[in-house]
């Protein structure tokens, strides 16, 4: 009876310490588990971006060139300053130019007071006097006519001799000669003379008129006005130094708004179209655009294609020629597969994979075929279903199987939904 209770008693510790052995086992195991952190597989619209770097420039910009030669008297802004259009920035030496306007000034009024005379004396004097000449000759023709009838009426009767006559007929012709030379020259001055000496004084007023704008068209060059609103980028010359024709005297960019060039590979042109949203993101933040400009030709040293995206830049926050990243909204994909970037993984046979934690807490590794990114989040084509939980956090260097544990917070939020559900 003793021996079977000792038989009990030794077979009750046996069976207590492999108890405690296989507790301990687990213990273990569970002490081994990865801490992780997972996100859900969800399905929400994501944009389709198409991204690339460019250059800043402004949306205007002029070289404010000398059109004259000549000394710069003074120069009235800065580098830095704001200024509109129209505004006077530097005046050149101009009083040899305003004498010279000055005097085909007095030139002109000259030629008009010439104009003035031909056309109120000159011209209505000549007219008159050839008008009184054929009136004279008229008179002496009627007069040589009738002495003429009278002789002959007087040889027919025979009471004058026929000499008287013929000298009375000499006389007739003489006047009708010159009557008709009068009556000529009435002509030529009404129709010719009068005429072209009236274009001949207006010619002259013309042609002084243009040598007058052609000065005061110096003059006026001297001061130097903006063609654009902007701000002054350069001035490299200074008051008493000469300013060359055709020389850039000030330099004006115009950064209210700023335009982004971008090469983007021919590959993804098909997408792009103007007019479509796009972001620029620099040092000094992001702004909101749009593509203006989508280039018709192929860099074929490049194989990519020049696309502009233009955008508002208050308070003048960035500086044209920098580097800045365009983001073109293409399309929107409404229903997508999308878990964070953070999630994907190197596959060892090239390409990416996940991890998903199993309701085994175990994690299991599968390759996926990843689509549209958009910042920190990713399409995924292949590989992963709705809902399945993506390692995000504390999956690197896990094998496929690898027991996990959620973070205290994550478990903390699950356990909070759990409780809401219940």
């Amino acid at each position: 009876m003793l021996k079977s209770s000792a038989v009990a008693l030794l077979l009750s510790v046996v069976f207590l310490t492999a108890c405690g052995k296989e507790k301990e086992k687990e213990a273990s195991a569970g002490d081994s588990a990865v801490v992780v952190q997972t996100e859900a597989v969800v399905r929400r619209p994501i944009n389709l971006l198409i991204e690339g770097d460019a250059v800043l420039y402004p949306v205007g910009q002029a070289s404010v060139t000398s059109k004259i030669s000549a000394p710069i008297r003074r120069i009235l802004v800065n580098r830095g300053d704001h200024v509109a259009v129209g505004q006077l920035l530097a005046e050149l030496e101009s009083r040899d130019l305003e004498a010279t306007a000055q005097e085909t000034h007095s030139q002109y009024d000259q030629a008009q007071a010439s104009l003035q005379t031909t056309t109120g004396a000159t011209v209505p004097e000549d007219r008159a006097k050839a008008e009184a000449d054929v009136q004279s000759t008229q008179q002496a023709l009627e007069a040589a006519k009738k002495v003429y009838e009278n002789r002959s009426q007087l040889q027919k009767e025979g009471a004058l001799a026929q000499k008287l006559v013929d000298d009375a007929k000499v006389a007739m012709v003489l006047a009708q000669s010159q009557y008709d030379t009068a009556r000529s020259h009435l002509n030529a001055v009404s129709r010719v003379t009068g005429t072209e000496q009236v274009k001949g004084a207006q010619a002259q007023v013309a042609a002084a008129k243009a040598h007058y704008d052609s000065a005061a068209v110096q003059v006026a060059y001297s001061k130097v006005l903006s063609p654009i609103s902007g701000v002054v980028s350069d001035r490299p010359l200074y008051p008493g130094e000469m300013a060359a024709a055709g020389a850039s005297i000030i330099s004006i960019v115009n950064i209210s708004r700023v335009v982004a060039r971008a090469n983007i590979p021919l590959k993804q042109m098909t997408a792009i179209r103007s007019g479509m949203p796009a972001t620029i993101t620099g040092a000094e933040g992001i702004l909101n655009g749009r593509v203006t400009v989508v280039s018709p030709a192929v860099d074929p040293s490049t194989t990519t294609v020049e696309v502009w995206v233009e955008a508002e830049n208050p308070g003048e926050r960035m500086r044209p020629g920098g580097t800045v990243r365009v983001a073109i909204r293409a399309d929107v994909i409404q229903s997508a597969l999308v878990i964070p970037a953070a999630a994907l993984l190197s596959a060892d046979e090239g390409g990416e994979k996940v991890l998903i934690m199993g309701a085994d807490s175990k994690v299991h590794s599968s390759r996926v075929k990843v689509g549209v990114r958009e910042g920190s989040n990713v399409q995924i084509l292949s590989g992963a279903n709705e809902g399945d939980k993506v390692v995000v956090s504390g999956g690197l260097g896990l094998e496929d199987g690898a027991k996990v544990t959620l973070n205290a917070g994550e478990k903390k939020d699950a356990g909070e939904k759990a409780g809401e559900k219940e």
